[in-house]
This record gives C-alpha cells, sequence and structure tokens, in this order.
C-alpha cells in the first residue's frame, strides 16, 4: 500500500520474491538493471503531475 499523504512517483519491490532467483542475494544487481530500464520521462510527468495538483502535504478528506 502507500502511505497517507503521499503521491507515489517510483516504487521499487526489494522483497526477495522479487529479485532472488534473478540475482540471489546481490541487490545492488538488482537495483542496477532496474534502474537502467526505469522509464523515467514518466517518473519526470508523474512529479510534474504531483507538484501541480498539491503544494504541500496531502491530506485526505474525510
Amino acid at each position: 500500500g502507500v502511505p497517507v499523504a503521499t503521491i507515489p512517483l517510483f516504487q521499487l519491490d526489494m522483497w526477495e520474491h522479487a529479485f532472488y532467483l534473478d540475482y540471489q542475494n546481490v541487490k545492488a544487481d538488482y537495483v542496477t538493471a532496474i534502474w537502467d530500464i526505469v522509464n523515467w520521462a514518466d517518473v519526470q510527468a508523474r512529479f510534474t503531475a504531483a507538484r501541480s495538483s498539491a503544494s504541500g502535504l496531502v491530506v485526505p478528506q474525510a
């Protein structure tokens, strides 16, 4: 889940099930591989949208 009052821009699954079969216990290699395939234009678009929709802390309305 996403914590309250946050707008996710980029998430990386670091639980063992996400990387162990391909990278065993070498988390750094997993992160490097993911980092190289991230669509940074999409992350930038998410950041721009988040900045324009919220000027500060995002608090859900009841």
